[in-house]
């Protein structure tokens, strides 16, 4: 089933369960909905003309193993047990998955303290088959890639979670529940003990909701009754694609030490279920929160993000890191030079501009500029809402839809 063969549908008048979003989240929330409750009406409202065309369908396709976590976190437990679930999905639904593994690369001493602390917390996450190699291990799994020691991660692996997500959306419509597409919701409000939903479409009262909004996640949570803190903040990521040539520089997955007071992984190299290797991503504050094109700019997510006191507190601490990021997205060379301190081979004409790839992703940014790192739900009457679910959501997605289903029981009585 591919993302323009759903059956065009209106949305109802009425449900018992709506889910809003139709992104691998929405629509693995929406799964777990029709298979605990298969008595309840659900339906999954999604304000594009296909599903997935956000997050799900603009990332690396990477499944993570749950290395970078801070043990106990959301992240951490539903990342792991996640992509455990999602690789037998895969398998069961004949969807091209692999596990390719991937190495966090340390290339020089200053790293090797961050390296360590990796390694910790991947072994308190239950992160399987993780361990610590050499800089001669390393040029064995990768023979072009150069580093004093690494974290080798065998249960990394790479997927197109646009299949993953069109999956989904087949086990709801086959369990009978319902995905509307092209039905953006406009305004909703408490209503005679229900909630109703303004949208393209007209209007649907829904008995309880779950919001899986993504870039949209705040404003729709604020219109239903939410504190405005965390909001969401679009960072723009671009990628550079090693021309055909060259992608023997890279087998698998190749990623730097990260940074860790950033939610950000750093400038990595990436290869795709289709034989692509990305270079990337930048992560440039972005003026559109569909921004998947540069010159996108829309006023009012710009204002959004000017009036919001917590951005200029990110930009008095991040200063130099946006310099850093603004230097990746203008520069090729700048870009290049990062990935080629692991892969000292690569040079800027072996790579081309891969713009089909740009992703924007959903931050969540506190009032306090904090860049909120954990995925974050907040509840209002008869809602839940997921409000910060960046990567790695849809590794996560089953145990993400797990979750939230129970939350929502509990919270609405189900």
């Amino acid at each position: 089933m591919s993302t323009t063969n759903l059956p065009q549908l209106q949305a109802p008048s009425h449900c018992d369960l709506a889910v809003v979003g139709g992104g691998i989240v929405g629509l693995a929330v929406a799964r777990e909905l029709v298979r605990c409750h298969p008595r309840a009406s659900v339906c999954v409202l999604e304000r594009e003309a296909a599903i997935g065309t956000h997050q799900t369908g603009h990332n690396s396709g990477v499944i993570h193993a749950g290395v970078y976590y801070a043990p106990g976190s959301l992240k951490a437990r539903l990342c792991v047990a996640g992509a455990r679930e999602l690789y037998a999905y895969c398998e069961e639904r004949g969807i091209a998955v692999e596990a390719c593994g991937k190495l966090i690369v340390a290339t020089g001493a200053g790293e090797l303290d961050r390296l360590e602390e990796l390694e910790r917390r991947g072994r308190a996450n239950g992160v399987p088959g993780l361990r610590r190699i050499d800089a001669r291990e390393i040029e064995t799994l990768e023979p072009h890639a150069r580093g004093i020691a690494a974290l080798h991660s065998p249960g990394t692996g790479i997927v197109d979670f646009g299949a993953v997500a069109r999956a989904y959306a087949r086990d709801v419509v086959e369990a009978g529940g319902s995905v509307v597409t092209g039905c953006a919701v406009e305004a909703v409000r408490e209503h005679g003990g229900a909630l109703r939903f303004t949208h393209s479409h007209g209007a649907t009262e829904a008995g309880h909701a779950i919001f899986c909004a993504g870039a949209w996640a705040d404003r729709l949570a604020v219109a239903a009754g939410a504190d405005p803190d965390p909001r969401i903040v679009p960072f723009r990521g671009a990628y550079l694609r090693l021309v055909p040539e060259r992608r023997q520089l890279v087998r698998a997955l190749i990623y730097p030490v990260p940074d860790p007071s950033l939610p950000f992984l750093g400038v990595h190299l990436t290869r795709h279920i289709d034989g692509d290797v990305l270079i990337g991503p930048t992560a440039l504050l972005a003026g559109a929160r569909d921004a998947y094109a540069l010159s996108r700019v829309r006023r009012e997510d710009l204002l959004d993000t000017l009036v919001w006191p917590g951005s200029w507190r990110m930009f008095r601490s991040r200063w130099r890191a946006g310099l850093t990021e603004l230097g990746h997205a203008t520069l090729r060379s700048t870009l290049v030079r990062a990935a080629a301190r692991y892969v000292p081979e690569l040079r800027a004409q072996d790579v081309e501009p891969a713009a089909s790839f740009a992703g924007v992703r959903a931050q969540a940014l506190g009032r306090n500029g904090r860049l909120v790192d954990d995925f974050v739900f907040s509840a209002t009457p008869r809602a839940l809402h997921v409000r910060n679910a960046p990567s790695p959501a849809a590794t996560s997605s089953l145990a993400i839809g797990r979750y939230v289903v129970g939350e929502a029981e509990r919270g609405f009585g189900l």
